[in-house]
């Protein structure tokens, strides 16, 4: 596709990162965001007196993106490897359990404001990026190309000049709601049942108060604590826990109810986040929910994507490392077509069976990390299929390490290889195979059957 003008709506991390591509390749592309430039220090300031810092999980797939862009040397400072979960169980001592089987397969824990900075300023640097920070967009018409902004308290409706509209203004998007409430967009909105919060563990007298190479999650069956680390020595942890309930944040009522749960459940935590009430009183309380869109885009002029098309909870780290993936696949596509018209049906086409899969991964995903990691049933079978790994490393590849570290892999492809490889080690199992004396002829011949 020849260079022409092009509106993103969204400069979060994957409309940034699209913003470089697109101009890279000649585009010219207007950036526009609701909030300020998180450049700006007063920006960041005030998203972490918010308690909205969430750091977020780079894995290959993201990774891969970057490196198309050429921007991990700006982004590899800013990353933090964490090879495994550590598992906090009460009455003892936490353990590690592996992402993978070598020393290259892990996850990296990233500053979502930090690495939003980077991909601004990476944006700017192009000189074909136009940024128009504070201006909200509240209302698209895909037919005239045609957006209602409001900058200040000023509204404004004016002609975007581009010849696309792509919108990759997050979960909850202002493109999609106009979509859907006047050109027949259908959305759905799934809540999960359980939201979340945001505490701080700061160093311990200049150190990581826990081990800085692990994800640390505190399992606890029906809800769960998490931390990653930060470049600055700080962990961020954050509460899953339900909404309602005898155990939920409405039964939360008060300090000491508040005091009293975490001394209960997570009493080695508690003398790590030496701010726990007052964090726990002025930090939001934010949702999760998972989002499906048909279609992701409207005529032959506006698109959907990342989050704005199909948002997940975070269960998998997946959400950002599927947005840059999206905003790769599109930039691919361009080659092969002369209109945006098939351009979105083509690219709508490769990414929703993939997009759907890891949402569906994703909310299995938060049950194995709150319950399952306690169940010696699981860990056996984990230990198994690590066994199998090791002796048929081409064809037996473990679920998870399929969608964090083998971006060649589709998302759609690891949750189908994946459901055939439970089904092996169901009958594995079955025959009484364990991970310390595994038949690893029999495990061949179900293998090359079916892998």
């Amino acid at each position: 596709m020849r260079p022409q003008p092009v509106t993103i709506v969204g400069a979060g991390l994957a409309g940034s990162l699209l913003a470089i591509m697109l101009a890279r390749r000649g585009f010219s592309v207007t950036l526009i965001e609701r909030r300020g430039d998180p450049r700006d220090p007063r920006a960041a300031a005030a998203a972490a007196a918010a308690g909205r810092s969430i750091n977020l999980a780079l894995a290959a797939r993201g990774i891969a993106a970057l490196e198309h862009a050429a921007l991990m040397p700006e982004v590899r400072p800013l990353m933090l490897a964490m090879r495994g979960r550590m598992v906090h169980e009460p009455g003892r001592t936490p353990v590690l359990l592996p992402y993978g089987q070598r020393a290259d397969e892990v996850i990296h824990s990233v500053s979502r404001a930090a690495l939003n900075r980077v991909l601004v300023s990476a944006a700017a640097a192009t000189q074909r990026v136009r940024l128009r920070f504070e201006t909200a967009c509240e209302h698209v018409d895909p037919a005239a190309a045609t957006l209602s902004l409001r900058h200040g308290g000023a509204a404004l409706t004016e002609s975007s000049g581009a010849a696309a509209v792509l919108a990759t203004d997050g979960a909850g998007s202002a493109v999609r709601a106009s979509l859907a409430a006047h050109f027949g967009l259908r959305v759905s909105e799934e809540a999960l049942d359980h939201d979340y919060k945001e505490l701080t563990l700061p160093p311990n007298g200049g150190a990581f108060a826990l081990a800085p190479d692990a994800l640390h999650v505190w399992p606890r069956r029906g809800f769960m604590l998490i931390a990653l680390p930060n470049t600055d020595r700080s962990f961020t942890a954050t509460l899953f826990l339900p909404r309602e309930g005898a155990v939920s944040f409405a039964s939360l009522t008060d300090d000491a109810a508040v005091q009293a749960f975490f001394a209960r459940e997570f009493a080695d935590a508690v003398p790590l986040i030496p701010h726990l009430l007052r964090e726990f009183r002025e930090h939001p309380q934010g949702r999760l929910g998972t989002v499906r869109t048909h279609p992701w885009h409207a005529g032959a002029r506006v698109l959907l994507l990342g989050d704005a098309a199909h948002a997940i909870v975070p269960f998998h780290g997946q959400g950002m490392n599927a947005a840059f993936e999206d905003c790769l696949a599109l930039e691919r596509l361009l080659d092969a077509h002369e209109s945006w018209a098939t351009l979105f049906e083509a690219f709508e086409a490769q990414r929703r069976p993939n997009a759907d899969a890891i949402a569906q991964m994703a909310l299995q995903n938060y049950t194995e990390m709150r319950s399952d990691v306690l169940d010696p049933r699981f860990l056996q079978r984990q230990r198994l299929s690590a066994q199998l790994h090791r002796a048929f490393p081409d064809r037996f590849i473990p679920r998870y390490g399929m969608v964090m570290f083998h971006p060649e892999i589709p998302y759609a492809e690891a949750l189908r290889r994946g459901q055939v490889q439970q089904q092996i080690l169901d009958e594995l199992e079955a025959a009484g195979e364990t991970a310390e004396a595994p038949d690893l002829e029999r495990a061949r011949r179900l293998i090359e059957a079916r892998l």
